[in-house]
């Protein structure tokens, strides 16, 4: 099979990416069958992203945001960050700051199968599943991936979309510095006695981070970075027991809560490619970098790749070749200032609220009550947060 773009992963980025790149015939190896899509009045998933209005738009214009189900979405119109001394908060508003919501709470399964609903329609685009590529043989006009059915696949261009430990990234001989945070991410939802108001709301807790966010009705969804062996200790306890301690931990801010399904956990690790290109591959998505998730931005810098990549190859000429090294550099110089910038920002959050110090301890949360008092700084940040 010949195709212009080959898309190798079939998580939220990739395919937001193949439904992003109109004008091409793509092909998408999905490793697994597509999700079935939640039935309706069915609890919610514990994979919870909150998309910022940006990607939201981005998602509308390719005809995916439409097809999510209204009953399973969450505004957020207001965002309370708690420092660690129990008075240091940082309040971000959408009323203030003149939008909409600062952020839509959507569940995993819920997007993927828009997603593959919207990709299933589009004749542009061939699913291949399941599909997983066994080698890459980059060549001067094309590459060919060898499949593990026995099937071969030549495209102009190979998308790397297969997560954060991406086999093809290794293949194409782009290395990535791993970091573990030795910190695992506690998801579980609650249904709670008191209403979130549509409220996101998170605690710093001197290396741990509690967050919880806004589900439909009477629900919140909770992410909890924790010390690995904590978070094993927390995954143990009875339902009644995981309760008491989440309340605790957010001083009751939502009331009593009852666990809705089990709850999991994810080891935490940052991961940043060397390069996002070489000759006919560009990494996308997890597979070019993994931040921490305190500030709920991993699947966005992922879909703003998709956005990025889709608007390199959308503004090609007639003469540009979409998988040689020095077009791929256009989006790599595009995405190198976001990624840096919100990398920095995270990962110097982490260092910052787990250093032990007493006198960090006053400058982070001085620092934090000083930021919600300066309007400007503010509503940089939240503007930042939402493209």
């Amino acid at each position: 099979m010949n195709v212009d773009v080959a898309v190798v992963g079939a998580g939220l980025v990739g395919l937001a990416f193949a439904r992003a790149a109109r004008d091409l015939q793509v092909a998408v190896l999905a490793p697994d069958p597509p999700p079935a899509a939640p039935a309706e009045g069915a609890p919610f998933g514990a994979r919870i992203y909150a998309i910022s209005p940006g990607n939201a738009e981005f998602l509308r214009a390719l005809r995916v945001w439409q097809l999510l189900p209204e009953s399973r979405l969450t505004p957020v119109h207001a965002m309370h960050v708690h420092g660690d001394d129990g008075r240091a908060q940082l309040v971000f508003d959408a009323y203030r700051a003149g939008v909409g919501e600062l952020a839509w709470i959507v569940e995993d399964a819920v997007l993927q199968a828009a997603l593959w609903r919207a990709l299933q329609g589009d004749e542009r685009c061939t699913l291949l599943q399941p599909a997983r590529c066994l080698a890459l043989d980059v060549r001067e006009r094309e590459s060919q991936l060898q499949l593990e059915d026995g099937r071969q696949l030549r495209a102009r261009l190979v998308v790397a979309a297969d997560g954060a430990s991406s086999p093809l990234r290794a293949m194409a001989g782009l290395g990535a510095r791993v970091q573990a945070y030795g910190q695992s991410a506690v998801v579980a939802n609650f249904a709670c006695t008191r209403q979130h108001g549509n409220v996101a709301r998170q605690w710093f807790q001197g290396g741990p981070v509690l967050a919880l966010l806004p589900l439909p009705g009477a629900q919140v969804s909770m992410v909890w970075s924790l010390p690995a062996r904590r978070a094993e200790q927390l995954l143990a306890l009875e339902p009644a027991a995981l309760c008491r301690e989440v309340e605790t931990a957010s001083g009751g801010a939502v009331g009593e809560l009852a666990l809705v399904g089990a709850p999991r956990a994810f080891s935490l690790r940052r991961v940043k490619a060397g390069r996002l290109v070489a000759p006919r591959v560009a990494l996308i998505g997890d597979a070019a970098h993994v931040v921490h998730p305190l500030a709920g931005q991993g699947a966005n810098l992922g879909f703003q790749d998709a956005r990025s990549l889709a608007g390199v190859l959308a503004a090609r000429t007639p003469v540009d070749d979409i998988g040689a090294w020095r077009f791929l550099r256009r989006y790599e110089r595009a995405r190198a200032e976001p990624v840096l910038a919100m990398d920095a920002v995270v990962h110097g959050l982490y260092r910052l609220f787990r250093s032990p110090d007493l006198g960090v301890a006053r400058l982070r949360n001085h620092g934090l009550n000083l930021t919600g008092r300066l309007p400007v700084i503010r509503n940089l940040l939240m503007r930042q947060a939402m493209s």
